[in-house]
């Protein structure tokens, strides 16, 4: 029997089935979860005491409910507001996150490296994230064209609705992420506690890594009692333990302590005596033990001899016992790194630390305290007005923040996918695209902002900016353009480089293409109105809709990422589709006969669509089923 495609998001239900099916077989019975057994199977491992800790809330069961709920929307193309369309692999889409995030579950289950995100504070101020638990879409179509709503405390559910609102979006977010991806979520203290027990469910406590400090405000602010806050948290999870760390570059001031150099390279004198904390011969006596240095070269050994006379010992200042950072094992597999200096009246032993290792530049973890001016708000404001002038922008956040974050996230040498679906300005894209320059990356941002209306007082909405989308396409446009400006160079040393990304193809949020059945009830003397539904059913696609709109729906029900590409070919006087390297060939046409399915076989592409309408007759539908059968293609139906 011939699929069709139904206009509806995954089945995360179905999907959670078959992860279970796959685990515990022996628990299904014609389809059906015996709970029972799956309980019995577990055995120690159930907790049946009901007076364990646990987070709740009221509507958490519905908000999850939300998340399960299948989106009717599907993203559709606007090829006039992208830049690059057609070879650009960013992707900025405007619309609700979480039916976006819906929507993007199967092309991209699995497949996001990092996810930054900087969600509503939850400060009392405007709220736009109201989510309807019956009719998500016509929710959405209700938001973007009135004001928005406020979440103010006298509400009496404050917490609440934000963490309905939070709880679904990280579920979803949660099922993109690689097993080796990674999350940063900036917040403040409002709901920095909520935050946490949130992710330590979805993404479970034992991938917490950090709850960090963001210096952001060096003056600190006085909207506060007490206390001048001059931070905000940033809390990072990764999916699982197969995340690897790629560090950070090391800054100008600590490249300028680099001052020495040998056959090795550049290097500087780090002293081996342990300083701080435990650092006393009492405390760990095993790293209490003698150097011999050649008061000569400098040169050191762990044994006494003619040319390695002069004893070296971990002595602190006031000439108490100290001890070495390395055990005497670490010492002599690390002989050749070490050199001993004659300060006053005694030697130092000292660690060659160089500029760089076998792998290249040596690299850094970030601090659990991010600081220093490239990160404060007043520089990303200064940044982003250097872009945007008069358009305002609240609280944009620092490119060299969000960079930093991504450096340390991605190997520049793999295709990273990185998300950002509170995506506001747009400076996670920004981030993207001048670290990819700096380092010669293939990065790329999927940027999901919902169209929130500009103030009709504001400037920007006086220089044409109807909603905060806008403006952030513009900030994009711009800054890719200064890009390209300051990056005419076509080589890399002795190497091309790959050419810059600084595009994006932005897509919008919609209803399905496809038609769906109006099951509203009908009165018995209505019957006409029955025929005018049935009438309507005929043609499937909605006739204020285009072939290309059709096409990357289809593409996402189907699992084909957004930034494959789509070219176009005639096969029999009829336009035909082609998705990737012939993954998909759709033909919207009509009056498709037995020799078109032919004739489109022969391009052998793994699945064929067409229109159910766009047949010529019920025999050529038949036969285009046998014909592609034998040829092992799939045909599906729209």
């Amino acid at each position: 029997m011939t699929n069709k495609l139904d206009g509806l998001s995954m089945n995360l239900e179905n999907a959670n089935m078959e992860k279970l099916k796959a685990v515990f077989p022996e628990c299904f019975s014609e389809g059906t979860l015996d709970i029972d057994k799956l309980l019995s199977l577990c055995g120690e491992y159930i907790d049946n005491d009901f007076e364990k800790y646990k987070f709740e809330w009221k509507g958490k069961i519905e908000s999850l409910k939300l998340a399960q709920k299948r989106s009717t929307g599907t993203l559709r193309p606007c090829k006039a507001e992208s830049v690059n369309f057609d070879e650009t692999k960013n992707l900025y889409i405007e619309g609700d996150n979480l039916e976006v995030l819906k929507l993007l579950q199967t092309a991209y289950y699995n497949k996001i490296k990092m996810i930054y995100i900087d969600p509503p504070y939850n400060t009392g101020s405007d709220f736009v994230y109201e989510d309807d638990f019956a009719d998500p879409m016509a929710r959405y179509k209700e938001i973007t064209q009135q004001t928005t709503k406020s979440n103010a405390e006298t509400m009496g559910r404050f917490h609440t609705n934000w963490l309905n609102m939070m709880y679904p979006r990280l579920r979803l977010a949660a099922n993109l992420l690689r097993e080796d991806g990674v999350i940063f979520i900036s917040i403040d203290d409002n709901e920095a506690h909520n935050l946490k027990k949130l992710c330590d469910e979805v993404f479970g406590e034992e991938n917490f890594v950090a709850d960090m400090s963001v210096v952001n405000n060096l003056k600190g602010r006085n909207d506060k009692k007490y206390i001048a806050r001059a931070n905000e948290r940033l809390l990072m999870y990764v999916k699982s333990m197969e995340f690897e760390e790629h560090g950070l570059s090391l800054d100008d001031s600590v490249v300028s302590e680099y001052k020495e150099i040998d056959d090795n390279g550049k290097y500087r004198l780090l002293e081996l005596r342990k300083r701080g904390g435990p650092d006393t011969r009492k405390e760990r006596p095993n790293m209490y033990y003698p150097f011999y240095v050649n008061p000569q070269s400098g040169k050191v050994s762990l044994e006494q001899s003619e040319f390695y006379s002069v004893e070296a010992l971990p002595v602190k200042s006031n000439g108490d016992d100290g001890r070495w950072r390395w055990g005497k094992e670490t010492a002599a597999k690390n002989i050749e790194y070490l050199f001993g200096k004659q300060v006053g009246n005694k030697y130092n032993i000292y660690e060659k630390d160089y500029l760089e290792d076998g792998e290249g530049a040596r690299r850094v973890r970030p601090k659990s305290v991010l600081a220093g001016a490239a990160y404060s708000t007043d520089v990303a404001t200064k940044e982003y007005r250097a872009i945007m002038g008069r358009v305002e922008f609240s609280n944009p956040k620092p490119v060299a923040m969000i960079k930093d974050l991504i450096e340390y996230a991605t190997n520049p040498n793999e295709e990273s996918i990185i998300l950002d679906f509170f995506s506001g300005s747009a400076t996670l894209a920004h981030a993207v695209m001048q670290l990819n320059v700096e380092d010669g990356g293939n990065r790329r941002f999927i940027c999901v902002q919902i169209p929130e209306l500009c103030e009709e007082d504001s400037e920007a909405y006086k220089e044409g900016y109807t909603n905060l989308c806008k403006i952030a396409e513009e900030r994009l446009r711009r800054t890719g353009k200064k890009i390209i400006e300051e990056n005419t160079q076509t080589e890399l040393g002795d190497e091309e480089k790959s050419p810059l990304d600084v595009g994006f193809k932005v897509f919008k949020l919609d209803t399905s293409n496809l038609k769906t059945w109006d099951g509203t009830p009908i009165q018995d003397k209505q019957i006409d109105l029955f025929y005018e539904r049935l009438n309507a059913m005929i043609d499937t696609v909605k006739d204020d809709r285009t072939d290309m709109d059709v096409v990357y729906e289809v593409m996402l029900k189907m699992g084909i990422p957004l930034d494959v590409e789509v070219q176009y070919m005639e096969i029999n006087d009829k336009i035909a589709y082609i998705v990737g390297d012939f993954i998909l060939m759709i033909c919207l046409a009509d009056k498709i006969t037995a020799e078109d399915i032919e004739a489109m076989a022969q391009y052998a592409p793994a699945k064929i669509i067409c229109a159910e309408a766009g047949f010529a007759d019920d025999s050529a539908l038949s036969n285009a089923h046998y014909i592609l059968k034998d040829r092992a293609i799939e045909l599906k139906l729209v």
